[in-house]
């Protein structure tokens, strides 16, 4: 990760679980971290604590609501004002919502398309030009998929967003080989893992929420990433394209 102490890297939806422990480690690791999410009070306050614990790196909170297109491009516009440019993309945001397909309401169903689809895409777009723009070409673009990405479980409209998200990936490093680029990309696809996610979802329901957690040891957030720097550490004749990764106990 030496390689890395420096530069700037951007972790969407940062304020809590793998995105803000994501952020943690890379401003250990010396990064440059912007966290962005709608709620900025708990990335200040991440900020606020890594710089007393006496961190190598810095992280920089900014407000963005990943579904409005003007709010992705304005931030873009400020990391390569305030930073120069970003040299790593995490698209770590994420939503799922109960809603079924033949019952769900097309406001969840936008709503997760926007999160989990179209976010990732616009973001990999205004990251891979700044890195072009100033001649960067060993960046990485990292994108959390998720386990229903490979399969489909009870959450099929969730499921559906997250197999794009494997066509994704796919289609955007045939890109940038076409390009002739050495920036990387990856996709990673956790498990079960313990955090706010699945609460959120079953916000009307905390007991199921807690009997899922407790079905089985749980991955958690500093497993993913961990996984996160194992990636961004690999040689950098070494692209590794895509991760799943599932607590021991799940099937």
């Amino acid at each position: 990760m030496e390689r890395w102490s420096g530069r700037v890297a951007l972790v969407t939806g940062a304020s809590v679980g793998i995105g803000n422990a994501t952020a943690r480690a890379l401003v250990q690791h010396g990064m440059k971290v912007v966290g962005c999410a709608r709620d900025v009070d708990k990335i200040r306050e991440t900020a606020a604590e890594l710089q007393q614990a006496g961190a190598v790196g810095q992280l920089y909170p900014v407000k963005c609501d990943l579904t409005v297109e003007a709010e992705i491009r304005a931030m873009f516009d400020d990391i390569q004002s305030q930073h120069g440019g970003v040299d790593v993309c995490i698209n770590n945001a994420g939503v799922a919502t109960k809603d079924r397909i033949l019952s769900g309401s097309m406001e969840a169903f936008r709503m997760m398309t926007d999160v989990n689809i179209l976010a990732p895409t616009l973001c990999t777009q205004l990251a891979v030009q700044q890195m072009r723009k100033r001649g960067v070409d060993d960046g990485h673009i990292i994108t959390l998929n998720s386990m229903s990405g490979h399969r489909v479980g009870g959450l099929a409209f969730y499921s559906m967003t997250k197999f794009a998200i494997k066509a994704f990936n796919d289609g955007l490093r045939m890109e940038l080989k076409d390009m002739k680029s050495h920036i990387r990309t990856t996709c990673i696809s956790p498990g079960r893992v313990e955090t706010e996610f699945i609460p959120r979802i079953y916000e009307d329901d905390p007991q199921k929420a807690q009997d899922l957690h407790a079905a089985m040891e749980c991955l958690q957030a500093k497993d993913i990433a961990d996984t996160v720097l194992y990636v961004l550490g690999a040689p950098p004749h070494v692209e590794v394209h895509d991760v799943q990764v599932r607590p021991t106990e799940q099937k």
